[in-house]
């Protein structure tokens, strides 16, 4: 298998937003566990990673969005900060797998994660900064909930996703990533 086929990617991204309503339902029985270990982020990133940047998007928009219609999680008023968010993350997981060539799989993966979820984390705190809550939103706030209050998500993200990808290339689910091969100069 050279390319995931449309079917495929159409396929691993409805499973990727069924997780976003699933895996919350399951750590939402822990108090203040949604905010602080996200589960909703492990889906879109590994689908951003896994299906390309449109899937992704697509995913990162989907998801938050069904989970608050089916669940109520997120609430309505986190919502659109949520979706800009995951939506970032998919699409840029997806731009990085693309553009990232290292030669080396696992350190594209943590490559293209760690650069998404950052540049996403930038772009919703100035979402929520700029358009959301104008004036009232400070760096230290953005700081505290983007980094401080969700470590332990961070964390549980970057030693789960690469590897969930991993597996899913070695399973054959979704197509091996080609190496090239490094030239003498």
């Amino acid at each position: 298998m050279k390319e995931l086929t449309n079917i495929r990617r159409l396929t691993t991204t409805a499973v990727c937003i069924a997780l976003c309503v699933v895996l919350p339902m399951a750590f939402h029985a822990i108090p203040n566990a949604g905010s602080v270990l996200a589960p909703m982020h492990i889906p879109v990133l590994v689908c951003g990673l896994a299906c390309g940047p449109v899937h992704g998007l697509v995913c990162g928009i989907f998801g938050p969005l069904l989970s608050s219609l089916l669940t109520g999680m997120p609430g309505m008023g986190y919502l659109p900060v949520m979706m800009v968010e995951l939506a970032a993350y998919g699409l840029l997981t997806g731009l990085c797998m693309k553009l990232i060539r290292t030669g080396r799989l696992y350190i594209d993966l943590y490559l293209s994660l760690i650069l998404a979820m950052l540049i996403g984390r930038v772009i919703a705190g100035a979402f929520r900064a700029l358009l959301w809550t104008p004036g009232e939103y400070a760096f230290a706030a953005w700081t505290a909930g983007y980094f401080v209050t969700s470590l332990p998500g961070i964390l549980i993200q970057l030693a789960i996703v690469p590897t969930i990808v991993f597996a899913l290339m070695k399973a054959r689910l979704i197509p091996a990533r080609t190496v090239r091969a490094r030239t003498a100069v």
